[in-house]
This record gives C-alpha cells, sequence and structure tokens, in this order.
C-alpha cells in the first residue's frame, strides 16, 4: 500500500507497508531505489541509502517481532530540498538502536564484540539518524543529502 502526499511543507512525503520479512527486501530497496532516482539522488547516495535501510530492515525483520506474530514495517521518504528522510517504523519491541555505544572497529576480530556493526554501518552510511518511541512504535529517521 503506498500514500504519496505533497504539501508546502514537504515536498514530497511516500509511505509504503511491508511484512517485517526479510523477503520482502527486494521490494523495500526497489521503493527506495524508485524514488530516489526520481528525485535525481546521486550514485553515491543511492548505494549508501539503500546499505542504510537494507541494514535497518533486516534488524526489524529479524528482532522486532521476536517472539510475537510477525508484524509490519513502514517505510516513508520525505524529500525537502537536497535532503531525503527515510523513516522506517514498526511495532515491535521497544528498542533504540542508537543507544548502544559504537563497535571499536579497530580491534581485533577475536575481541570485537558480537553486533553493533550493522547500525554503525547506517551511521557511516548518512548524514543523521535519530530514534523514538511513539504511540507503540519503534521509529527511526535516517537523513542525508542526495546531490
Amino acid at each position: 500500500m503506498e500514500n504519496r502526499i505533497t504539501d508546502p511543507e514537504k515536498a514530497c512525503l511516500i509511505e509504503r507497508e511491508f511484512e517485517a520479512d526479510d523477503t520482502c527486501l527486494p521490494e523495500v530497496l526497489a521503493f527506495l531505489e524508485e524514488e530516489l532516482e526520481r528525485h535525481d539522488a546521486g550514485p553515491k547516495q543511492m548505494m549508501a541509502l539503500s546499505l542504510a535501510l537494507e541494514e535497518a530492515f533486516v534488524n526489524v525483520a529479524h528482532y522486532a517481532y521476536e517472539n510475537m506474530p510477525q508484524g509490519k514495517a513502514w517505510v516513508s521518504l520525505s524529500f525537502e530540498g537536497d535532503q531525503v528522510f527515510i523513516t522506517l517504523k514498526d511495532q515491535g519491541m521497544e528498542f533504540d538502536p542508537l543507544a548502544n555505544k559504537d563497535p571499536d572497529i579497530t580491534a581485533s576480530a577475536e575481541d570485537r564484540q558480537i553486533g553493533g556493526l550493522g547500525i554503525f554501518m547506517i551511521k557511516k552510511s548518512t548524514d543523521s539518524c535519530s530514534y523514538k518511541r511513539e504511540n507503540g512504535y519503534n521509529i527511526l529517521t535516517m537523513t542525508k543529502t542526495i546531490r
């Protein structure tokens, strides 16, 4: 299901609902890439944002609905000038992916703690990230200049 809203405050807001299942990942990324192309995003920015959304969506698919019935994930894109705001929402267990300290990528593989590398990659692939829990939703917003 896709909603497309245009108003003076936001140049374009598009939202789609997906099953929170990693088999939907190709459809999620196709949605992102199609909209980024439509808004003249550069190839480097498209690659970085595809990586960031892939990491975030797969985390939701694998962990948000653990020990609960499989749920949904909503991806919305808002374009304002040269920036895109990508928001990923789910109704799974509360989890702030930005709360943990970044992994020490200089440490050897044996000395590194497991986990956190995907979130680190999201942070490095975007200009900024924010998280909030609101009305039973985990809401992760990633921002990047696309031109």
